[in-house]
């Protein structure tokens, strides 16, 4: 099976924890995971599949680890036409800029070429505690899709 890339921009750790648990989940489906906490560019691979998983910073913000791999995107312009990602978002419902961290890096990575698999997930911490939860469920449907 293929390998996937997780590549996770958190503030307070959150994203992090949720991606490491859809690893696992992979994992046990027989995927090959790859994780990347605030990668570069240059870090990633340019082909394949990769699982996003941002929270959302300030006014609908990326967080400060992921931001610099949106600015080099913007700026180096790659060829993201052999990416197929997932797109996972974190976020509280009680700001105007709820998930507006991965509805951004979404639409950059679409931009580029990169083409997302199944519907995006935002999760709602005033709604999920454990935000592993929702994650749990969807990467499960999600892996069914690849």
């Amino acid at each position: 099976m293929s390998t996937i890339t997780l590549i996770s921009g958190s503030t307070m750790g959150s994203a992090e924890y949720v991606a490491e648990h859809m690893a696992e989940i992979l994992e046990n489906d027989g995927f090959s995971t790859e994780m990347l906490h605030g990668p570069s560019l240059e870090d990633l691979p340019l082909e394949g599949l990769w699982l996003v998983v941002t929270s959302t910073h300030g006014a609908g913000d990326l967080p400060d680890n992921l931001q610099p791999l949106a600015d080099e995107i913007t700026q180096q312009q790659p060829d993201l036409s052999s990416i197929t990602f997932g797109a996972v978002g974190i976020g509280s419902s009680e700001y105007d800029t709820f998930c507006g961290a991965i509805r951004s890096l979404e639409r950059l990575l679409e931009d580029h070429g990169a083409k997302r698999i199944g519907d995006r997930l935002e999760i709602d911490i005033l709604q999920h505690e454990i935000p592993e939860d929702p994650a749990e469920e969807w990467v499960k449907k999600w892996a069914k899709l690849l």
